[in-house]
């Protein structure tokens, strides 16, 4: 039992530890928020589909250089600690989303302006590679194991925070501000506040102390040991992926994907999609640690099985629904259950990856599978869903998307259930 003292101590680190990925996820995601307007400042063309299918594309691209971020910086924090990792990814991510907001668009530099928000985005995936899993890592150690799924579920639960606070300033601008001042610097302003308190993150997290477990276990010689043990442990890994392509394409289909579905494909009013968005941050934000409690009681294994049962056999029907008479009420309801049931799926999903990863390399292993996952299927799942519909004609398409990657996440569930942890973390398959 920890005193109060032990406790406040945890705490104060858990929220240093949060505040800086809250930054990171939220300079990360909100450049979908903003893709309409980025496709017409950055990627001009003669087709307005085009342009947006090029700028989802720049936003998904950020994945071909998470799988790099999560082995070297990755192996980084397993070498050389947890806090100097996270100072290190907040700094790459810093640099990225200062980039963004400052570029002239394409009337200004031609060819150099999208070249250089590519470049940007990758910088941006490098370090969000490992960003995620480490502070993932770091709240499972710092955590006793009676309180891990709560303690690990702030992590994903700031992500819903995120989505609220970029659907809050989408709300205010479209608000306050004309389509053409949107469309010339208005979209600029999210990025800007996100630079903004770059500094004080800096601060909060400059004062993180290295956890117990990492100070008391024997760390990898170099990168080439990491790869050893995580090639040794590869049914872990690969089991693990498959649960990972369907937690993170469910919630990219839920926020960053909401405002341009509800606009382009649903035409509705930019404000009520923005209202269904940060409804659903406020959702997630709320259930995930209760499923995280949950977790803590009943085991990881029930939400990670269940959660994808029911998106598989109720995902199709419920966005049938919604194309089939287009309204904020409806977009609404359907995007709650999905977040719902993403919010279950994430709350025992975390901790789990924590358990079942070797020790050696935790931050390595769960930052492998989270950018593998979250790159590929997650980053591009805007993009697919939008080729999806143009292809079939079908505005419910993106249910398909989703039921394929469900089908992925309740397979690989159930043959996770041979790893459930049966003791504490630190006496994980190593």
């Amino acid at each position: 039992m920890l005193s109060p003292i032990e406790r406040r101590g945890k705490l104060k680190a858990a929220i240093r530890a949060l505040s800086g990925n809250f930054l990171e996820v939220y300079d990360y995601v909100i450049y979908g928020f903003y893709a309409t307007y980025i496709a017409a400042v950055f990627f001009p063309t003669n087709s307005a589909f085009l342009s947006l299918m090029l700028s989802l594309t720049t936003f998904g691209i950020a994945a071909v250089a998470r799988p790099f971020g999560a082995i070297v910086l990755g192996s980084y924090m397993d070498r050389k600690g947890r806090r100097a990792g996270l100072l290190l990814t907040l700094g790459l991510m810093a640099i990225g989303a200062i980039t963004i907001t400052v570029m002239p668009g394409y009337a200004v530099m031609g060819i150099v302006a999208p070249v250089v928000i590519v470049c940007a985005r990758l910088i941006q995936g490098f370090a969000f590679g490992v960003e995620s899993a480490g502070v993932i890592v770091y709240l499972a150690e710092i955590a006793t194991p009676r309180n891990r799924g709560f303690y690990v579920s702030w992590q994903t639960a700031s992500q819903g925070l995120t989505a609220m606070l970029a659907a809050s300033l989408g709300f205010a601008l479209a608000a306050s501000l004309s389509t053409e001042q949107m469309a010339s610097w208005g979209w600029r302003v999210p990025f800007l506040i996100g630079c903004l308190v770059i500094p004080v993150l800096f601060w909060l997290r400059s004062s993180l102390e290295e956890t117990e477990a990492f100070l008391k276990s024997r760390h990898p010689q170099g990168t080439g040991e990491v790869l050893r043990v995580l090639a040794a442990h590869w049914p872990v890994m690969l089991i693990a992926l498959g649960m990972q392509i369907f937690t993170t394409t469910i919630f990219y289909l839920i926020t960053v994907y909401t405002p341009t579905f509800g606009g382009q494909v649903l035409h509705l009013p930019p404000l009520g999609n923005l209202l269904v968005t940060f409804c659903v941050g406020l959702a997630l934000f709320i259930l995930i640690p209760i499923g995280g409690a949950l977790s803590d009681r009943i085991g990881r294994m029930p939400l990670v099985i269940v959660a994808p049962f029911l998106v598989l056999i109720t995902v199709f029907p419920a966005m049938s629904w919604l194309i089939a008479a287009p309204s904020f009420g409806g977009l609404l309801v359907v995007e709650l259950w999905l977040a719902f049931l993403s919010a279950m799926h994430l709350a025992g999903l975390a901790p789990l990856f924590a358990e079942i990863m070797p020790a050696k390399a935790r931050t390595s292993g769960m930052a492998l599978v989270v950018s593998l996952g979250s790159g590929f299927f997650g980053s591009f799942t805007p993009a697919i869903n939008t080729l999806l519909i143009e292809m079939t004609g079908n505005r419910a398409a993106p249910a398909l998307w989703i039921t394929f990657t469900a089908a992925i996440g309740l397979a690989s569930a159930l043959a996770a259930m041979r790893f459930a942890p049966t003791a504490s973390m630190q006496e994980a398959p190593t």
